[in-house]
């Protein structure tokens, strides 16, 4: 590891980590989990917890008692209770089908929403605010552009319910109007969980949304973990405090071939794993893995060959006052960059070596992310964040390649009612290459949302 990934990787770390010994220090109790609620982020979700219309499936129970109360509770809490919950990601349904005891819940719900962008100085050719995408020569024709898109516009189902002899299990659909052309319906997730196993279409186990700062973008951050799999995970909480998660993942890599390379077919399992650490009902700090087999055939030699890919990732989410939020994470390592917001675009996954005809190698890459968020009222915020990410390749790599590329987004939300959600946004990003040419973009949105 040379001095430059030394740099990169420790230095926000460094910061993470101040930041979340500085808010572990003295926890405030909560009633029931023992974990402080009084960010005006909880206040907020509150809202939107209270925000229920519950329809009997079969029947009204005349005098519920408080166990009946606690048991309805429960329910509707484990409709927002998701480790890999993100900013915008839709609320629990408007309208919840009960059972008469509260044993078994059903919704369906989701979201309208529509954003529109104005770029200029050379507009990105996507929806999404990628630094990778800005064009280092831009096209004079498309040096201004206005556009919209109801992408992100989503429909899910969910049924959650209670076994006394299975425990608790959860069935969830979400699809999204982004596939072709940014309207087709896109399926997004899909998995069942019982008690702590979850198979399904779902989140990586290598990645921390809740750590991820709000952006009216969909892109978000330049060094973003989101990527969707299918996936078999067993995450279990110790206590109110304490978790961990392992996971084997359906792999899907990104390589770059050549004349004398050739991808060979993905033919092991990802394995992925997360501890994790609360001390607060939305404040965590969280440390990740994955680890990955890559194979490639020589042509030359007539061989297949196999690397191994890896990654880490420290992500915490903080409230250091009420009004104020902390998002913070650091990722590093080899081979993971299908996996990164970026990076995924370029394949680098694995790479032709620049020395060696007929070989591929795992390059480095790094990145990080920090976000800070005010709320004026529990329903109103702004936010700044700022990300970078770092393809490290072996030197005589073609100078017009990607080096690094950086994102900084200011933004303002205002939830006009529990439901109704709207955004402003500046975004900003550089791209830079191996040769030293550079180049910057910029652009305004703005969203509006309608939850259900």
């Amino acid at each position: 590891m040379n001095n430059i990934t030394l740099k990169y990787l420790i230095a926000p770390v460094l910061i993470i980590g101040a930041i979340s010994v500085s808010n572990g220090a003295t926890p405030k109790k909560r009633t029931g989990e023992g974990l402080r609620s009084n960010s005006m982020v909880d206040m907020q979700e509150d809202s939107l917890r209270r925000n229920h219309k519950i329809i009997y499936i079969d029947g009204r129970p005349e005098n519920p008692q408080q166990e009946y109360e606690d048991s309805l509770r429960h329910m509707i809490d484990m409709f927002y209770f998701d480790q890999f919950r993100n900013f915008s990601d839709p609320a629990a349904p408007y309208f919840l089908f009960m059972s008469k005891d509260a044993q078994l819940a059903m919704g369906v719900g989701g979201c309208v929403r529509m954003r529109g962008w104005y770029d200029w100085g050379g507009a990105i050719p996507a929806n999404g605010f990628a630094p990778y995408l800005i064009p280092m020569e831009p096209d004079p024709t498309n040096m201004k552009k206005f556009g919209t898109t109801p992408s992100g516009s989503s429909l899910f189902f969910r049924v959650i319910g209670r076994n006394k002899k299975l425990g608790d299990y959860q069935l969830y659909i979400e699809a999204n109007f982004n596939g072709y052309g940014g309207k087709d319906f896109h399926l997004k997730k899909a998995y069942a969980t019982l008690n702590d196993w979850t198979v399904g279409y779902a989140p990586t186990t290598f990645s921390d949304p809740a750590a991820l700062p709000p952006t009216v973008d969909a892109s978000g951050p330049n060094n973003k973990l989101s990527a969707t799999s299918v996936l078999v995970r067993y995450l279990h909480p110790f206590t109110n405090r304490w978790s961990i998660a392992v996971s084997l993942e359906t792999p899907a890599s990104g390589i770059n071939e050549s004349e004398n390379t050739k991808k060979v077919s993905d033919w092991l399992p990802d394995a992925a794993a997360f501890v994790q650490y609360n001390w607060g009902r939305s404040e965590h700090v969280r440390l990740a893995g994955i680890i990955r087999t890559l194979g490639y055939r020589d042509l030359l030699q007539k061989k297949n060959f196999n690397k191994i890919g890896w990654g880490l990732l420290l992500s915490t989410v903080a409230h250091p006052i009420p009004a104020m939020t902390i998002y913070g994470n650091v990722c590093g390592g080899q081979g993971f960059e299908s996996l990164c917001a970026d990076l995924q675009i370029g394949n680098y996954d694995l790479v032709v070596s620049p020395n060696t005809p007929g070989k591929m190698y795992a390059p480095w890459a790094v990145g990080w992310n920090l976000g800070l968020q005010y709320n004026f009222l529990p329903n109103l915020f702004a936010s700044v964040s700022f990300s970078e990410s770092r393809y490290l390749p072996e030197k005589g790599t073609d100078g017009s390649e990607y080096k690094w590329g950086n994102f900084m987004a200011v933004n303002v939300f205002w939830n006009i009612t529990p439901r109704i959600q709207t955004g402003l946004e500046f975004d900003t990003g550089e791209r830079k290459n191996i040769d030293g040419r550079h180049r910057r973009a910029q652009r305004v949105g703005a969203m509006a949302q309608f939850s259900f």
